[in-house]
């Protein structure tokens, strides 16, 4: 579907294009806590830092996450000598929980060269958790290589401007292919910043402002009249749902009961409340018999809802006052260490409904 696109145009007019969107950028440029300063040196810890938690996720919801990992490591070698445990739990909320594992161990990879990040993308890309995006980013922007990151933002500026007729899923080839045509060997990672800073502010999703675009003048998107319609969509699949229940078990002092999931799987070494596995088809009021301790349970009104990548999830959440002997594997939290214990979403979800009753209900009964 995408072979008509070609690069070569825009190629043409690189020099142009990147002239106009560095002169955009050098007075309007994002200040974000994990940028350097015109004329300063990035530290490639940082960059590459902040690229990991910025994956499937906003600049709003990292910076506190950022800030919290700078400030308990803040060099690489601090980050790999941390027990991976404090790196999940520092991590929690941020979902997919296999970039925690791969964080720790790019930190203990780049220790073992002395603390030092390699800056071409071959080698960035032989570290553990580092992809092709990630390569680019750290290559671009910490050391100035001429590398091409493609982002979602990026990867909707492109679709726009060569007027992509399918789904950006389908033409990544495409995408990566114009993105590298445009990449100059001055300033790549100010250029890439820039792309960036145009998708998040002004080449948005919805009411793109393409009258402030430097971009404009080469936008095929814009010159259709309907900047909009770019990027195509794609078919969207109804996701399967599946169903489950949590125990709070709760001491009268208000701690509850809580363990720590596999260290392999979705949501790998997170704290969770202990709960019955989440199938396809829920037992109906039976969901009470996976309870970890005998107490005398009471299903809480409405249910936790949360979207994974492949499937939906609804939590039934019972209830029930325990202060006896804790089962194996599980231990205390008290409510003031939710937000430290290491939870994730859907897990402080459940505790947050639990502790309140189910009064802030997210679905009806089930």
């Amino acid at each position: 579907m995408t072979e008509h696109v070609s690069a070569k145009p825009l190629e043409e007019k690189r020099d142009a294009i990147v002239a106009r969107t560095l002169r955009w950028w050098d007075g309007a440029r994002r200040s974000l806590p994990w940028r350097a300063e015109p004329g300063a040196t990035p530290d490639p810890y940082r960059v590459w830092l902040s690229e990991i938690l910025l994956q499937q996720t906003t600049v709003q919801a990292v910076t506190p996450y950022y800030r919290t990992f700078l400030e308990r490591w803040p060099a690489v070698e601090d980050l790999a000598a941390a027990p991976i445990e404090a790196v999940i739990s520092a991590f929690a909320g941020l979902g997919y929980y296999s970039r925690a594992r791969n964080l720790h161990a790019c930190a203990k990879a780049v220790a073992e060269r002395g603390g030092r990040f390699p800056s071409d993308e071959a080698a960035l890309r032989a570290l553990p958790g580092v992809g092709a995006y990630t390569a680019a980013a750290v290559a671009a922007i910490a050391f100035d290589r001429q590398a091409a990151p493609v982002d979602g933002n990026i990867a909707r500026i492109v679709a726009r401007l060569t007027a992509l007729d399918a789904p950006i899923a389908e033409s990544r080839k495409t995408i990566a292919a114009v993105a590298a045509a445009l990449a100059p060997a001055r300033r790549a990672g100010d250029f890439a910043q820039a792309l960036m800073d145009i998708g998040a502010t002004v080449c948005r999703p919805r009411a793109p402002d393409c009258r402030a675009c430097p971009l404009r003048p080469d936008c095929a998107a814009f010159r259709s009249g309907a900047p909009e319609a770019y990027p195509r969509k794609g078919a969207v699949k109804p996701k399967p749902r599946r169903m489950g229940a949590v125990f709070f078990a709760h001491r009268a002092d208000g701690a509850f009961l809580a363990r720590r999931r596999p260290p392999k799987g979705l949501l790998a070494s997170t704290v969770e409340l202990p709960g019955t596995a989440w199938t396809g088809e829920g037992p109906g009021g039976a969901w009470a018999e996976g309870a970890p301790v005998e107490a005398r349970w009471r299903r809480l009104p409405g249910v936790v809802e949360q979207v994974f990548t492949h499937f939906a999830l609804s939590l039934n959440v019972y209830a029930a006052p325990y202060d006896r002997a804790v089962p194996e594997r599980h231990f205390w939290v008290a409510p003031h260490e939710v937000g430290e214990a290491g939870f994730s979403n859907v897990m402080r979800k459940a505790v947050r409904h639990a502790i309140d009753g189910g009064r802030g209900a997210s679905g009806q009964p089930s």
